[in-house]
């Protein structure tokens, strides 16, 4: 059997074990199987129906990394498993000196049951690798931005438009606190080069990055508020928390309001208009 027709037996494999209820989607209709349809997994990886169907029937080969990363997230793959998807598709899997977009199934199934909170989820360069629906209706056009500007550092530190506003004193720590974990991340990941490459390009581009970053500036993230300036639903302030899951080096940013506030009812309306047009990121 050839790699790509082992590749294509795991994939359906895994496929066929996935339940929707475990992958966080609706189990409507009359199913002929407990796993997820072809359609489901396409959705959930952001991937064509046909490129699932060649994939699995081993007619396309050599799929990305970004690919590969997007269908173990979909699959809700171990760790183990998702390196042997990687060998699977003749790709090296992230070692320990790389970052890797990995969000263990425990993290998942968590951000699945907050359904309810927006939520971001970003590796540790700050590269956003998932918006839930809310999450995506909240921030808007940083769900949909692809490569350099999906980097929450690189939005920051080079003035792309946001959503939301702080104090200047808190904009001034956020700043600090970005600046100490990309500096943690060199540490922890010297063989990334991605992250080399950012911190290199943010030092090009922003006099305040370099002025942080060579003066030792040291700072750490704080539960903060933020003014969201939403195009449909208005303006809103809601409580902005940053969360590291134990065991992994993912960063969960959750956005909530208190139980009966104004900004709560808004994130509420939100969560039946905002998302409708919402595709996975």
């Amino acid at each position: 059997m050839s790699a790509s027709q082992e590749l294509g037996r795991a994939l359906r494999g895994w496929r066929d074990r996935t339940t929707p209820q475990a992958a966080g989607v609706p189990a409507g209709g009359v199913r002929r199987a407990a796993g997820l349809r072809r359609e489901e997994l396409a959705q959930l990886a952001g991937l064509s129906v046909d490129y699932i169907v060649r994939l699995e029937q081993g007619r396309s080969t050599s799929p990305s990394a970004q690919v590969l990363s997007a269908l173990a997230r979909a699959l809700r793959l171990t760790a183990a498993e998702r390196e042997h998807l990687y060998l699977l598709a003749g790709q090296t899997p992230p070692g320990p000196g790389r970052i890797s977009p990995h969000i263990p199934p425990g993290v998942l199934r968590l951000i699945d049951q907050l359904d309810g909170t927006a939520l971001t989820v970003c590796d540790a360069a700050w590269n956003i690798i998932l918006c839930n629906p809310l999450g995506g209706a909240l921030i808007g056009d940083v769900a949909e931005a692809r490569g350099r500007d999906r980097n929450v550092a690189w939005r920051e530190f080079t003035g792309i438009p946001s959503r939301t506003r702080t104090t200047p004193e808190e904009n001034d720590t956020f700043r600090s606190a970005l600046v100490t974990d990309l500096r943690g991340a060199i540490a922890r990941y010297p063989s990334d080069p991605g992250l080399h490459s950012l911190v290199q390009d943010l030092r090009a581009a922003s006099a305040d990055f370099t002025r942080r970053w060579d003066s030792g500036a040291v700072a750490v993230h704080e539960s903060n508020r933020k003014v969201v300036q939403h195009p449909e639903v208005g303006d809103f302030v809601v409580d902005c928390d940053v969360l590291t899951a134990p065991g992994s080096d993912v960063r969960l940013v959750a956005y909530t309001a208190p139980a009966g506030s104004d900004a709560a009812d808004r994130l509420k309306l939100l969560g039946v208009i905002g998302t409708q047009s919402m595709t996975p990121s």
